[in-house]
């Protein structure tokens, strides 16, 4: 066998497990779903949505996972809210005072990088670690500084890719014009404005979903917190307790949850994609 046909059967073969591999990943996306679906549609209604727990509500009484929706939605928004404040100078900091090419630009990228991709079990610990010194117990703050810690790593190196898009002729302008550093990184998010709000939405899409993190810091509770330092439910945390649960509805109303749970996912991945094909139509 000649050069020619072993390039072309490398190819053929090489063909063959990408097709596998795409159709293994869309199969178990569609398995997932549909899992999701068949078990969670039927128990989802919109008492579920619109109540409290009530007295028995993990026995298979009435009852909803209102407290966990919301519960969910204070701990995300404001953790993604104190990442993006935190996050984007930090990038911003990187890339125009210190510069791309700079040793300690490259370093923290790379610290980053690997904060990125520590399990949010980790991040749990560390949390609990800070709680314990500060002498908080577990509570929305608890949770909220946690998935803070989780958010930061994914808005900084979000933001860096996206500065990475703006181009070298128009820093070397605006410098040229005789403005400072600041008035850049202003220009710079200017230029980016669309992919920032992206950047916000990946974090917020990874917070809302955490459980290992929160398990560790924001305890549980049927009521809405009133105050920062009071337990919070969260949706990960009402779907892992209802999935214990021996009696079959209340497994029902964990897969309902877990379908809330894809709905609000699913609507942050659809703004996501917005968002990058308007940021792509800027171009």
């Amino acid at each position: 066998m000649d050069n020619t046909k072993r390039r072309l059967l490398g190819e053929k073969v090489a063909k063959g497990f990408m097709h596998l591999s795409g159709i293994t990943v869309t199969a178990s996306l569609f398995f997932i779903v549909g899992t999701i679906l068949y078990k969670g549609l039927p128990y989802l209604s919109w008492e579920m949505v619109s109540q409290l727990p009530k007295g028995g509500f993990y026995i298979g009484k009435e009852g909803g996972i209102l407290n966990a929706i919301l519960g969910s939605l204070y701990l995300a928004g404001v953790a993604t809210a104190l990442s993006a404040f935190i996050g984007i100078p930090i990038s911003l900091y990187l890339n125009v005072y210190l510069g791309s090419k700079s040793r300690v630009t490259q370093f923290s990228k790379l610290l980053f990088d690997v904060l990125y991709g520590v399990p949010s079990i980790v991040y749990g610990a560390v949390g609990f670690g800070i709680m314990v010194y500060l002498g908080i117990r577990a509570s929305l703050l608890g949770g909220i500084i946690t998935v803070t810690l989780l958010t930061v790593p994914i808005v900084v190196r979000t933001v860096d890719e996206l500065i990475k898009t703006i181009p070298e002729d128009l820093k070397n302008v605006t410098l040229s014009l005789g403005t400072t550093r600041w008035e850049l990184a202003k220009v710079m998010l200017r230029s980016v404005r669309t992919g920032l709000l992206t950047a916000i939405l990946l974090a917020f899409g990874r917070a809302i979903g955490d459980v290992a993190g929160v398990l560790l810091t924001t305890g549980f509770s049927d009521n809405l917190p009133k105050y920062i330092d009071e337990p919070a439910a969260t949706l990960p945390l009402a779907i892992f307790f209802q999935l214990s649960s021996p009696i079959p509805e209340v497994q029902g109303r964990a897969y309902a949850s877990a379908l809330v749970l894809t709905i609000i996912i699913l609507i942050i991945v659809v703004c996501t994609h917005i968002l990058q094909s308007k940021q792509k139509n800027r171009r």
